[in-house]
């Protein structure tokens, strides 16, 4: 599957350091107005010679820099040079819960919602694929899954979300359940906006 032999993702006490360092991710959900419940999110597969995370189901985005003053900033700058997305295209509607990665990445996913047609232009050296999963898919508690796996000598727990031939797990599915807490907290799904 997708996904296997990535680096490990959670809330993991020792493993990212003392000092993480901050990111951002854009969550995109992409409002398909033209069906019933078409409300999906975009993610993206990260190629396979990277050294950092080969073959990972992620979010766009990555490490802050000087000149983004806002971790939305950040996120839109990310994802605009790994898939080409316009900033202009997304409306961002919040934040989910900062997210602290065994990889030393303390992480702000910011919420966006996109309208296609997207028009996608993918950096190859990064992004081998973006690809769309029904929103309602997450929301599924039935698809949650929770794994484990020793790291340095210690059982580490992890959410894991597989959708087809792709294994989202780690970080990705981690800030997924947030994003389904949130929305059972809220008792519907209004946070994605009139497109359902």
């Amino acid at each position: 599957m997708h996904g296997e032999g990535e680096a490990i993702g959670g809330d993991w006490p020792g493993l990212g350091g003392a000092n993480p360092r901050p990111a951002a991710v854009l969550v995109p959900l992409v409002l398909h107005e033209e069906r019933e419940g078409g409300v999906t999110v975009l993610l993206t597969r990260r190629t396979d010679h990277l050294h950092h995370h080969p073959g990972q189901i992620s979010f766009p985005g990555g490490g802050m820099e000087a000149g983004d003053e806002t971790p939305e900033a950040a996120a839109l700058r990310e994802t605009q040079e790994e898939i080409g997305l316009d900033p202009a295209r997304v409306e961002i509607i919040g934040r989910l819960p900062e997210y602290r990665t065994g990889t030393g990445f303390h992480v702000t996913p910011v919420v966006g919602l996109l309208r296609p047609p997207l028009e996608l232009k993918l950096d190859a050296f990064e992004v081998a694929e973006a690809f769309e999963v029904p929103l309602t898919h997450f929301l599924d508690p039935a698809r949650h899954q929770r794994h484990s796996i020793v790291v340095h000598g210690q059982t580490r727990h992890f959410h894991a979300m597989p959708y087809g031939d792709y294994f989202i797990w780690g970080a990705t599915a981690g800030m997924l359940m947030s994003l389904y807490r949130l929305l059972q907290a809220r008792g519907d799904a209004g946070v994605v906006g009139e497109g359902e």
